[in-house]
């Protein structure tokens, strides 16, 4: 029995020392990372150096987006055993790790056995504290953002048409402007694709109406007291003809004028790696810092030429046009750092960003843009299209940002533009065109959303079509001062139920959603604010109600000494400054 034992210890033992690890990623021809191979089994067999520990070394690999698993050729390792605490490259990902350099550097990958290590020469920059979480991102932000559009809504009409001039004669402008704090509008510069596909960023008259009517629809906003964000398209550009021939000139005015040719164009784009471009000789930057749009030409933003025009356009949309802020369209396309550096150098009041991905890619991007921007909920959008608007209430309870402590930097939304086009399959309730059916869902999807931490912000259609009931919502949001950073406690869901208690400025809510809502207890010192189609809200009883915005969600009136509210043919009582 011992000598069978011995010769298992030796097998095992052999094993160990014949065990080879490999590095395998998105390499590429005559690129250094991963020796030029595209994954593969095998693809980089790492070097043993004793101990269990294994290593392998590439020189001076280029400025690029990267990503690569560690594997023996039959299990693979990826972000589950990545450890930051021993790399100076931050890294994301949710299977594959993932990782940008915007320095061209050597870069060594070690792994032990139980995780794996990623080191530069030069490392992750480490950033300026003075310019970290400095602009962008107001702090207990009481706003709720509107997106002033949907696809092609400035020829659609199903749920209204909103080309500027629509917004305007229709009134429905002064509507937005006294419900909303921020309104998202749609891409402002000359180009296709509703926009996406920019041709010229400072020609301002675009398939929404001209520059004119565009500022007239900012001054009726702003005389309302409300914010509005310009769609910012910088990460591809579109040319007027041939692949990367003939661009528009951007003229900014005192900001600068600025002519992009071929040399700005990211080197891995299409337009000089398709063999039927007309443009693959021509002069071209460095590698893409981020993801390729393949419909476009992506710009190459470690050039200082094309910071500068960046930078000169975004003064120029804030400074000269009106805009106070920015909605930074697919932000994968180019390193955070570049977001970042645009507004510290225009100083937005508000500034969201569209990293379509999981949470920990959006968290990684936070970090990139050095918190000087939020970022678009999607995971919890997602968690909504699992709800369903019943399904079950589970999925509700402390999702996404909010469950990071990271709601300050969160813009939640129920869908938008992209999810709810052309019956996609990423919209809310799978249908985007008759949604009159789905008010019940619609609407308790929009209660949850508006009564929450972060910045919610409401889809046009939804409000167009439900402004009534979204206008009450919002009213009691801002009767208790919810915000950005609200505190939310007694949270509890399960499959038919949900509720939870939101700390505001001025007030709390008690919110209870579901068909099994009545089983779960109204806390003492609340009081229905509102009943409606499968949820409740209730306000705290020293919540002031001078704050209820009247306008469109209800009226006041003093009759012998006694103040009441008006709203929806009934009365209620106000004692002492609450509601009864």
């Amino acid at each position: 029995m011992r000598k069978l034992f011995l010769s298992l210890i030796s097998v095992l033992l052999a094993m160990q020392v014949t065990a080879t690890y490999y590095v395998s990623g998105n390499g590429s021809s005559g690129n250094p990372w991963c020796n030029g191979k595209s994954w593969g089994a095998t693809a980089c067999p790492m070097t043993d150096q004793g101990n269990g520990l294994w290593s392998i070394t590439f020189a001076n690999v280029p400025i690029g987006s990267y990503e690569f698993k560690v594997t023996n050729g039959s299990s693979w390792y990826g972000v589950s055993k990545f450890s930051q605490s021993c790399s100076n490259i931050s890294c994301y990902g949710s299977d594959n790790i993932q990782f940008v350099l915007e320095d061209a550097q050597d870069l060594t990958v070690t792994y032990n056995g139980s995780q794996i290590c990623l080191q530069g020469s030069i490392g992750s920059t480490e950033p300026n504290p003075d310019e970290v979480g400095v602009t962008g991102v107001p702090s207990e932000y009481e706003g709720v953002m509107l997106q002033g559009f949907y696809w092609e809504s400035y020829t659609l009409s199903t749920f209204s048409r909103t080309k500027y001039i629509d917004l305007i004669n229709s009134g429905i402008v002064d509507e937005m402007g006294a419900n909303f704090d921020l309104v998202w509008m749609p891409p402002s510069g000359q180009g296709g694709g509703v926009g996406y596909y920019t041709k010229c960023y400072s020609n301002l008259d675009s398939d929404w109406g001209t520059k004119s009517k565009l500022q007239e629809v900012l001054s009726r906003l702003h005389s309302k007291g409300c914010k509005v964000l310009a769609d910012i398209v910088i990460n591809h550009h579109n040319s007027n003809s041939g692949w990367a021939k003939g661009f528009a000139t951007n003229n900014f005015g005192s900001y600068g004028t600025y002519q992009i040719s071929s040399k700005y164009i990211c080197s891995g784009d299409e337009a000089f790696t398709n063999s039927s471009s007309d443009s693959k000789n021509l002069e071209h930057g460095n590698a893409d810092t981020g993801t390729n749009d393949a419909g476009c030409r992506d710009l190459d933003h470690t050039s200082t030429y094309v910071q500068d025009m960046c930078k000169a356009y975004t003064q120029w949309m804030i400074n000269t046009i009106g805009f106070d802020g920015f909605r930074y369209d697919m932000t994968l396309g180019y390193a955070g750092k570049y977001l970042s550096m645009y507004n510290l150098a225009s100083r937005p009041f508000f500034s969201v960003s569209e990293c379509w991905e999981s949470l920990s890619v959006i968290q990684n991007h936070l970090r990139a843009a050095n918190y000087n921007t939020l970022e678009f909920d999607f995971p919890l959008k997602y968690k909504f299209n699992d709800w369903k608007g019943g399904s079950s209430y589970s999925y509700l309870k402390n999702p996404s940002l909010r469950g990071k402590g990271l709601s300050k930097y969160a813009v939640t939304i129920i869908d938008k533009h992209d999810t709810f086009r052309r019956s996609n399959g990423q919209e809310f309730l799978g249908d985007n065109t008759d949604i009159t059916t789905k008010k019940q869902q619609i609407v308790e999807a929009n209660a949850y959303l508006l009564m929450m931490p972060g910045v919610p912000c409401v889809f046009w259609p939804h409000w167009y079509t439900f402004r009534e009931d979204i206008n009450k919502l919002i009213a009691i949001r801002k009767q208790v001062g919810i915000h950005s950073e609200s505190s939310v406690s007694s949270e509890t869901a399960a499959t038919s139920k949900y509720s939870a208690i939101i700390t505001g400025h001025r007030g709390r809510v008690f919110l209870r959603m579901g068909s099994k809502r009545s089983e779960i207890e109204v806390p003492e010192g609340f009081s229905l604010a509102l009943a409606g189609d499968n949820f409740d809200i209730y306000v705290s009883e020293s919540t002031p109600v001078e704050n209820i915005r009247v306008e469109s969600a209800a009226s006041k009136v003093l009759e012998n000494g006694t103040m009441y509210i008006l709203r929806d043919d009934a009365r209620y009582i106000i004692d002492g400054w609450m509601v009864k």
